[in-house]
């Protein structure tokens, strides 16, 4: 597949500075080195970014920490720090055609994503966070009638935002929207693959007002910067998605300062489709549950467990569907799936493909493609595979589902939790205590009955077991953006 992926005219790509963003100024890194951002539709290079390290990432958490202890955005009022938000959220949507582009062109994503769903949900986040900058209150405890006893609930202090490559602008801002909401400065270092927005980012919170300080970004390497920010002293928490082996590092990391911690690490979702479920919408969102973003989904429900008697039918309809999800030209309006983020990704996909075959799962639909230029790899099913297999443990990130027959209801309940990852599961029944029961059963976070990849930023997302642990979402999330303080004042 080649393909000579052109800018539209009306839309002409408007890179943002390249340098870092620390303490309201776009500086150098002190080592002078630099890293390619490349379209993974193209094999090109779109830019070179500044490349942080850990004197860099010293600079960022003192100009942090600086901003938390004696600037004013901790001290500010809860509602002028929402109207900041605000004026962000506002900025955001007023450059979603331009932030769309740049979106795609850094992560292969198809442009219509970009504009429809990604930049959106980042410009909500900063909208609906803004929201909570004023309720975030204590209580009054009636402990003991001899005293006054109420809580303060006061910001965490300098939070470092590690974030992924699958949703970069959208993930970074459901970070750092709830943390300055709650008063704390920011550190964000964005993966390397897809840092352009998060830089495009900084521009706009230095235009809506934000002060110097308040938000760091700083790209580069996970085992350079990365670790340094889970190392520093200076920070307080780190909020990170991405795979659980990082995670396992970043705990390790962050053992010295005690620091807290908040995880989303992945999964291997289950899509359960029992007999007397909608077969035609479930095989819609059969698809779009693995094939949506190419697969590059952290809850993307890579497990496909289908009841025996329908099977037949119910694969016919898959196959047909999944056909249409074709990659190509990520800035066509047509195309729904792009590429995959870059060529380390698209070698493990291949990989797991192989691993597949050799496994004995049987290939019915392959998306390898005789490659030319650019990282398509285009929907693949495995049928006839086992749970134990490796392809139906292991996270590939990628559009690559394996289908797992079953016949009795507490048996593939029980194959649904036999995985160590519990981020998200579906359901697909029209027996409404069937429903409930399996809800009930299943170990994951998230369970969607009857539909699949539902998200919204004020419900809580996040995973049981090697998942992760904490909440991103609603009031929740302020679990670990905030820190809870309890007065006595004695009355007697």
């Amino acid at each position: 597949m080649h393909l000579k992926t052109e800018v539209p005219e009306k839309a002409k790509v408007k890179l943002p500075p390249t340098d870092l963003w620390i303490d309201g100024k776009w500086v150098k890194t002190d080592s002078g080195r630099t890293f390619n951002s490349v379209n993974p539709a193209t094999e090109e290079v779109i830019a070179q970014l500044a490349e942080g390290n850990e004197s860099d990432i010293d600079k960022a958490a003192k100009a942090a920490r600086k901003a938390f202890e004696s600037g004013p955005w901790p001290r500010m009022k809860a509602g002028e720090r929402a109207r900041i938000l605000q004026k962000i959220a506002q900025l955001i949507q007023e450059r979603t055609e331009e932030l769309s582009l740049l979106e795609t062109l850094d992560s292969g994503k198809p442009l219509q994503n970009s504009q429809v769903i990604d930049i959106p949900a980042a410009s909500h986040a900063f909208e609906y966070y803004a929201g909570w900058a004023d309720k975030l209150v204590g209580e009054t405890i009636p402990a003991d009638p001899a005293y006054f006893s109420y809580t303060l609930r006061e910001p965490l202090g300098v939070i470092g935002a590690i974030t992924p490559w699958n949703f970069p602008l959208c993930i970074a801002s459901q970070k750092v929207a709830p943390a300055l909401a709650a008063g704390n400065t920011v550190i964000l270092k964005p993966a390397e693959q897809t840092s352009l927005t998060a830089l495009a980012l900084a521009q706009i919170s230095a235009e809506a007002g934000l002060p110097d300080g308040v938000l760091n970004v700083v790209p580069g390497f996970g085992p350079t910067a990365g670790a340094a920010l889970v190392r520093h002293p200076e920070v307080d928490g780190i909020s990170f998605t991405g795979e659980y082996l990082t995670g396992q590092e970043i705990m390790k990391n962050a053992a010295a300062t005690l620091k807290r911690i908040s995880f989303e690490l992945g999964g291997k979702s289950a899509n359960i489709i029992f007999a007397d479920a909608d077969l035609d919408r479930a095989a819609d969102f059969a698809c779009d549950g693995i094939f949506f973003n190419q697969g590059e989904v952290c809850c993307a429900g890579s497990r496909l467990f289908v009841e025996e008697k329908i099977k037949k039918p119910f694969t016919e309809k898959l196959m047909e569907k999944a056909r249409s999800w074709q990659p190509g030209d990520p800035l066509n309006s047509e195309t729904k799936m792009g590429p995959l983020v870059s060529e380390e990704q698209f070698e493990k996909v291949l990989r797991y493909i192989e691993v597949g075959e050799k496994e004995g799962a049987k290939l019915i639909l392959d998306g390898r493609k005789q490659r030319q230029k650019g990282y398509f790899i285009g929907p693949t099913i495995f049928d006839r595979v086992t749970n134990p297999m490796r392809i139906a443990q292991e996270e590939i990130f990628g559009p690559v589902l394996a289908q797992i027959s079953f016949e009795d209801f507490d048996r593939v309940l029980s194959e649904a939790n036999q995985s160590f990852y519990g981020l998200a599961a579906g359901i697909w029944t029209r027996d409404i205590r069937k429903a409930h029961r399996a809800a009930r059963v299943l170990k994951v976070g998230t369970v969607w009955i009857n539909c699949y990849g539902a998200f919204n930023h004020a419900v809580p997302f996040g995973g049981y077991k090697m998942s992760g642990f904490g909440r991103e979402g609603g009031s929740h999330t302020f679990d670990f953006y905030t820190q809870i303080k309890t007065v006595w004042v004695g009355l007697e």
